[in-house]
């Protein structure tokens, strides 16, 4: 009975292993993190087949800083931009949302970065300068909060025009339609809908183009166009 047990449990291990594997060559991106590998063929997965999510893929350069700013309608948006993505993304994240228990691992896994919007956010946009000098990618949502196309016209926020202005990184501005269970954090992960993703032209925010970005941005992210 004991070699029987021994048995069951590798072959259990080794099923759970080769999933593991598929998982994380599902799109061969390397996030540093064999978990966090595995997490994005999951999402891939889980956002395909079960959302039947659609979207253009983010032309990124292979290398070098960049950019990733979209609409913020829901929970869904970040899977969304990670699977469009064909590198992966340093969020910023709102303090509220970074502390949460049950999203705190992953975030802190992920190398998010924490936005204290009560205390010192500067911190947060000197870290994401620091990120995109060394090449990376960074991610935000300039609404700073869900923003749905039914609420009343909002400003954006010019921290990414301003990142882009001082790294240099082009701006990938990216818009989100169709998610089902819009303007809530956790339902939407289990309504499905049709999520659609939509990539512009990438915008370049040099400083004496800085109010000309910021429109073009404000009017893609805002589908104002």
């Amino acid at each position: 009975m004991g070699l029987y047990y021994f048995y069951a449990l590798s072959g259990l291990l080794a099923f759970v292993l080769l999933v593991f594997y598929l998982l994380s060559a599902q799109r061969g991106i390397d996030w540093g993190k064999p978990g966090l590998n595995a997490l994005d063929g999951l999402i891939h997965l889980f956002l395909r087949y079960y959302h039947r999510a659609k979207w253009q893929r983010i032309d990124l350069p292979e290398h070098g800083p960049a950019l990733v700013v979209a609409n913020h309608v829901s929970g869904l948006d970040p899977l969304l931009l990670i699977a469009a993505s064909p590198r992966p993304l340093r969020f910023l994240i709102a303090a509220e949302q970074y502390d949460r228990f049950f999203l705190h691992i992953f975030f802190r896994s992920a190398d998010a970065i924490r936005v204290d919007r009560d205390h010192h956010p500067e911190r947060a946009v000197r870290q994401a300068l620091q990120v995109l000098n060394k090449g990376e990618v960074v991610m935000i949502f300039p609404h700073g909060h869900i923003h749905l196309d039914s609420d009343a016209p909002h400003d954006i926020k010019r921290g990414a025009v301003k990142l882009s202005e001082w790294s240099g990184a082009p701006i990938y501005p990216c818009r989100i339609d169709g998610v089902k269970g819009e303007g809530d954090i956790m339902l939407a992960l289990y309504k499905r809908g049709q999520p659609r993703l939509s990539i512009a032209a990438p915008l370049s925010c040099e400083k004496e183009r800085e109010q000309q970005c910021y429109d073009s941005l404000l009017a893609i992210i805002e589908n104002r166009a």
